[in-house]
């Protein structure tokens, strides 16, 4: 399977629409306040907000979901792991105190999955992969593994970063259930996509 995959770069992060035969899925949004800039990606892409069928989140960061209750609003779904259930309201208390222009996610309209169970819905929409849990980064961070190698991961430290943390560090471990599902190009919310070349070899352990 190719995927077919539109980056959106509307604010300071980088947004991904990932287009499967039976629906697609926007991972991540940016800030509370980037809706306009959103739309206007959305047309220079040629896509309609209708086109649009589950958004989620990599982690509830105020960076990352900051449109997502304005998105509820106008009919696009949320897919919500069910690892990250308890984290959906953290940003709320940081946007009302810098008065944006911000929804609260509704939870009780998402449709909630166990990350164990993902590849089944991710079958649904006509995309070949699964959410797995990385908690390095938070504890209610994922990322999404497409089996063509495409990784969308969110703020997941790179993989050059494990030599600086112990062996069983959160990185390491997250890395370990990266590889086994053969990661080849990596999409990061704050950088450019990378190719995957493996862990960097830590010299103090030689």
């Amino acid at each position: 399977m190719n995927s077919d995959i539109v980056t959106l770069k509307y604010g300071n992060t980088n947004t991904f629409l990932l287009r499967g035969s039976s629906g697609s899925l926007l991972i991540d949004t940016d800030y509370a306040g980037t809706m306009p800039g959103f739309y206007r990606a959305l047309k220079a892409n040629k896509i309609r907000l209708s086109q649009i069928r589950f958004v989620m989140a990599t982690h509830y960061h105020p960076d990352h979901c900051g449109l997502i209750g304005q998105l509820q609003q106008q009919g696009v779904q949320l897919l919500l792991p069910d690892v990250q259930a308890e984290a959906v309201h953290f940003p709320d208390a940081i946007f009302a105190r810098e008065k944006r222009d911000y929804v609260p996610v509704d939870p009780a309209k998402a449709v909630m999955i166990a990350v164990n169970e993902s590849r089944q819905f991710l079958k649904g929409l006509g995309l070949e992969g699964e959410i797995i849990r990385t908690a390095s980064h938070s504890a209610d961070s994922v990322a999404l593994i497409l089996d063509d190698g495409n990784c969308f991961v969110g703020d997941l430290e790179p993989p050059e970063y494990i030599g600086g943390y112990a062996d069983n560090s959160p990185l390491a471990e997250d890395w370990q259930r990266m590889m086994r599902m053969h990661p080849k190009i990596i999409h990061r919310a704050h950088a450019p996509e990378a190719v995957y070349s493996g862990p960097v070899r830590d010299d103090r352990q030689a």
